[in-house]
């Protein structure tokens, strides 16, 4: 059988829900292979293609070879090195990606700068850092392909609980490189939170589609918090992880929504990313080719997927 007929084949008996929007969308298969992962539902490619310099901006590397944070109590899901996310970079046919570091590691960087050792120069780095970090271990990080912080309000940390003032003086700390702030806050959290975030002086991205509660949805007053900082011009949004708060499950229709009217509204600072190995999900893991195909629901014109998969990673991480 023809590699054509295999995909052709494995497109019929995977998720038929999203296939007329791919049908009136493209009419290539995608770039992808059938490709078992650890980590992840499915084998089968995704039917959407991934166009050239196409960016997973978020993914996460665990290696035994280095040790977990003192604070982290949870362990991390194994097939997680480097080569097995090359697999999984072959089943979605994406050549791009930004590694960001787990809280797992807390502030042990190492595990992050040995990935970007081995992806290369088709990989960026978001580390975690503490407010004592030395000028001479940032510049070190930037080196090794670093080009943001994530500031993490949900997961424990190393320091404890994370407050808003580390956040502006971590946010002070990497101005100097050019850098950018990930942030990761509950809905809640970014309305308790708005100011401080619109007043820092760096550009911010937003992680996993604002963690927006469902069923509110758009209503939650989370929605609106981000699209006012969106407005502004310094802000990005990670269209990631739509699983997480979703109440319907595959694919998602409640998440999509959100994710829907990011893109609608700032298709220019979009991001698409995997979150791949889904350390969140400690049943079944989330099925990436699906994951990828949800960008023909979110963002129909094929030159917006561009936009999302290659031109706005480039510009933000400067690939």
């Amino acid at each position: 059988m023809s590699p054509r007929s295999k995909r052709q084949k494995h497109g019929i008996t995977r998720r038929g829900v999203l296939a007329g929007m791919l049908a009136a969308s493209t009419g290539a298969w995608a770039a992808g292979v059938e490709q078992a992962v650890p980590n992840s539902t499915g084998s089968a490619p995704p039917r959407l293609d991934a166009p050239a310099g196409a960016c997973d901006c978020h993914h996460h590397i665990y290696d035994e070879r280095f040790p977990v944070s003192s604070h982290w109590r949870q362990g991390f899901p194994p097939g997680a090195t480097v080569a097995d996310y090359r697999s999984l970079q072959r089943r979605l046919g994406t050549s791009r990606s930004v590694v960001v570091q787990p809280s797992t590691y807390g502030i042990d960087n190492r595990c992050l700068v040995d990935a970007l050792g081995q992806l290369g120069a088709a990989s960026r780095g978001v580390a975690v850092v503490d407010t004592e970090v030395k000028d001479a271990e940032l510049r070190t990080l930037a080196e090794a392909g670093v080009r943001a912080i994530r500031v993490n309000f949900v997961s424990p940390q190393t320091w404890g609980t994370t407050t808003p003032e580390m956040l502006t003086t971590l946010a002070k700390r990497v101005r100097p490189l050019g850098w950018h702030v990930q942030i990761l806050m509950t809905g809640d959290q970014i309305v308790t939170h708005e100011s401080v975030i619109r007043s820092l002086p760096t550009r911010v991205v937003i992680d996993h589609l604002g963690r927006i509660p469902q069923p509110d949805g758009l209503k939650h007053p989370a929605f609106s918090a981000v699209r006012r900082m969106l407005d502004e011009g310094r802000t990005w949004v990670k269209v990631t992880e739509p699983y997480e708060d979703s109440k319907l499950g595959p694919p998602y229709a409640d998440s999509s929504e959100v994710a829907r009217a990011y893109v609608k509204a700032v298709p220019e600072r979009a991001l698409w990313g995997t979150d791949w190995p889904h350390p969140t999900q400690r049943g079944a893991k989330p099925d990436d080719a699906l994951l990828l195909d949800l960008l023909a629901d979110w963002a129909p014109d094929e030159k917006t997927r561009q936009r999302i998969l290659v031109d706005n990673p480039t510009e933000l991480f400067g690939f």
